[in-house]
């Protein structure tokens, strides 16, 4: 069977001359194209070209990943102090600030939201520290009042400590809500005593035994909302913005809205099957309405992230563009006369093109 006839086009530049030779079905007609844009000479046959219009449309630079949607990144929760487990948390619970976590010697482990773990007994009056400002906000969140904190007073001569003082309010703050707890309203905290997590949680799986020391590792625990996480080669890392909008498909193939909250920092080493390594970074994508996977607690899903949008502009298909010699491009039209073309945005086979006499509707050749 014969081959189809192609429809083509080639230029040749010679000396300060562009030769442009349209191929199409049943011959080939060809013009001298001179820097005034005008035909110099033609060939023999009048065989029709391919044209296209100079549209307005939108143009986007997209790109599909394929991403995990889960609970986010497992942390490691270690107990400290001494004693022994005796009640542990079931997977999946929801980690609820100021209530037990797990249990020591049949005593409650309550859980506090912070940055600093306790690090030390607080139960002198006028102690400063981060962890003093740990209790103080926990207890405050959970609608105890701690009276006045007053403000650091700089002393000459020595340097200042982060964090609030514990104030005799703030003991006494700390007293109820060990009653209210079911602990021993002391009025101080001793290491081990609460578990400081970094933020909202769920129990991800439990790794001790009941019996076990507690100062070993006893769970893993997630943030709360459900996000997806996307492997990116380290090196398209810098196309993703913080804060991005994104595109989640689910395995429905509904699409839903979602934003980038996070980009990872710590580059992983990821082998394929063929045996090729590539360094990887994790992208944190969460959905914009939590309702939108409510019934999925894990799936494989795709995340089209949009980096760049322009809008309104000027577009042909690239197979419209002339490369010229003495360098930039140029439009032409079907009578062999060249318009000059600043280009833009190259995406999915169409470019954004700008210049004088460049207009919506402008019929060009294409060989595409």
């Amino acid at each position: 069977m014969d081959a189809p006839p192609r429809r083509g086009r080639k230029r040749i530049v010679l000396g300060a001359l562009v030769l442009v030779a349209v191929v199409a079905a049943g011959g080939i007609a060809v013009a001298v194209i001179g820097h005034d844009g005008k035909p110099e000479a033609t060939g023999a046959g009048n065989a029709p070209v391919a044209t296209t219009s100079v549209v307005k449309t939108d143009l986007s630079d997209t790109r599909s990943l394929q991403g995990t949607l889960g609970y986010g990144t497992e942390r490691s929760v270690r107990g400290a102090g001494t004693g022994l487990v005796t009640r542990l948390p079931k997977a999946g619970a929801t980690v609820v600030r100021g209530k037990p976590l797990y249990w020591v010697d049949d005593r409650p482990v309550p859980a506090f939201v912070g940055d600093t773990p306790l690090f030390r007994k607080l139960d002198q009056v006028g102690v400063r520290g981060r962890d003093v400002t740990v209790v103080a906000n926990n207890l405050r969140a959970l609608g105890y009042s701690i009276g006045y904190m007053p403000p650091q007073t700089p002393v000459a001569g020595k340097p200042s400590v982060p964090g609030d003082v514990f104030t005799a309010s703030l003991k006494s703050a700390l007293k109820q809500w060990q009653v209210a707890a079911g602990l021993q309203p002391t009025g101080t905290l001793d290491i081990g005593q609460v578990v400081v997590l970094s933020g909202p949680a769920r129990v991800a799986s439990v790794k001790a035994q009941l019996g076990d020391p507690v100062a070993e590792e006893l769970i893993t625990v997630t943030p709360t909302a459900k996000v997806v996480t996307v492997p990116v080669d380290a090196t398209d890392v810098g196309t993703i913005r913080l804060k991005a909008r994104a595109s989640i498909t689910l395995p429905s193939g509904k699409k839903i809205a979602g934003q980038v909250t996070a980009i990872g920092r710590t580059v992983q080493e990821v082998t394929d099957g063929s045996g090729q390594t590539a360094a990887q970074l994790n992208i944190t994508v969460t959905p914009r309405k939590a309702a939108d996977v409510k019934a999925l607690d894990a799936a494989g899903v795709e995340v089209t992230f949009t980096s760049q949008v322009r809008r309104g502009v000027l577009a042909v298909p690239v197979g419209a563009l002339l490369a010229l010699r003495e360098g930039g491009y140029a439009l032409q039209l079907p009578d062999g006369k060249l318009v000059a073309a600043e280009t833009g945005m190259f995406v999915r086979g169409m470019v954004e093109v700008t210049g004088k006499g460049v207009t919506e509707g402008l019929k060009v050749v294409t060989s595409s």
